[in-house]
């Protein structure tokens, strides 16, 4: 269930503000959402797995978190980053 190599320099290539950029608040909210995804459809097919739906509800509320920064600090990336990524339907 992690995250291969590959795919996170995709996400990281594909959301980096800057070259060689891996750590800014996109790069992190785009490769929490990634994970986010993985487990949630995990989570719908393996319903008894606590653990793993426990390490989702952390994820998302570090995401949130992360979007509550960024939305703080520069709205219109708050609101590009959202729709890019799909999330938040009702902004």
């Amino acid at each position: 269930m992690a995250l291969d190599a590959v795919k996170k320099a995709e996400i990281i290539k594909e959301f980096a503000l800057t070259e060689g950029d891996s750590g800014s608040t996109d790069v992190q909210v785009a490769i929490l959402t990634h994970r986010i995804k993985e487990l949630t459809a995990h989570a719908q097919e393996h319903k008894h797995d606590h653990h793993s739906t426990r390490g989702l509800l952390l994820l998302v509320g570090k995401r949130k978190r992360l979007l509550k920064y960024l939305k703080k600090e520069d709205i219109t990336r708050y609101r590009a980053l959202i729709e890019r990524l799909g999330i938040r339907d009702n902004v």
